[in-house]
């Protein structure tokens, strides 16, 4: 799934080709909101909030989520997608730009006025102008018995953080996915790691939490079996979650972390 930072990239090129523009053309393409027309409305500002993308459209501001599949486009006219159109959710022109939103897990419009009905319940957003770390950690901290896995990836906690995040985190700072945040060390230290390590990446196209894109990009997450790049211990593998549906990829080095 698109993190934080992906979205943040996505939301900044996005802003650069499109704000100020007028749109020409502007084609919703989910039965809801199929019949939303905002051509010849000024694009405002495209911006992200945590993994959430506000396109500020006019009076309206077109709301959408990555999921797992979606992403942003940018072609110049007559250009060919380099997607099916078929996938294509979102098709939005000015004179000079087509953005096409494929695949997209969430896609609606609202009323300006309203934008808080969409992003409201998110915590400090670890990109945002306004990131609050007192605020973030207040928020990791209010259950003490909560694993610090689940906690990371609560965007009720800090908005941005995906699974990959999560789990390079818990290893950075030497803690099992499983650990009750209220165990852990100094916690004030994890969310200003999460703050250095994500706003490191939110201009590059291929994540690193190593520092090298070469020599490996990922301390543990998706390298079950393999040796962990500090010990050579064997990097296993698990589930973590609160139902069923919630499950999460865990990985972490037995030897590290604990």
């Amino acid at each position: 799934m698109p993190e934080g930072d992906t979205v943040y990239l996505a939301a900044k090129n996005l802003n650069a080709a499109l704000a100020g523009q007028v749109l020409t053309r502007c084609d919703i393409r989910v039965p809801r909101f199929a019949t939303v027309d905002l051509t010849g409305d000024t694009v405002h500002e495209v911006a992200s909030r945590g993994k959430h993308l506000l396109m500020r459209v006019g009076e309206h501001t077109i709301h959408s989520h990555l999921k797992m599949e979606g992403s942003w486009h940018l072609y110049q006219h007559g250009t060919r997608w380099r997607r099916p159109a078929h996938s294509a959710r979102a098709v939005l022109e000015t004179t000079e730009w087509v953005a096409v939103g494929y695949s997209l897990g969430i896609l609606e419009v609202v009323p300006r006025s309203e934008e808080h009905s969409v992003v409201g319940h998110l915590g400090p957003d670890l990109l945002g102008a306004d990131w609050d770390p007192d605020e973030a950690l207040r928020r990791l901290a209010a259950d003490a018995s909560r694993a610090v896995g689940l906690v990371l990836l609560d965007q009720r906690v800090m908005a941005g953080l995906g699974n990959v995040y999560c789990n390079e985190l818990c290893f950075l700072r030497g803690v099992l996915p499983t650990r009750p945040i209220g165990e852990v060390y100094r916690p004030e230290r994890l969310v200003a790691l999460a703050h250095r390590l994500i706003d490191a990446n939110k201009d590059r196209v291929e994540r690193t939490t190593t520092g090298s894109l070469r020599g490996g990009t990922d301390w543990v997450y998706g390298r079950t079996g393999r040796p962990c790049r500090r010990c050579g211990t064997k990097i296993l593998e698990g589930r973590l979650g609160e139902n069923e549906l919630q499950l999460r990829e865990t990985f972490w080095c037995p030897r590290c972390q604990t």
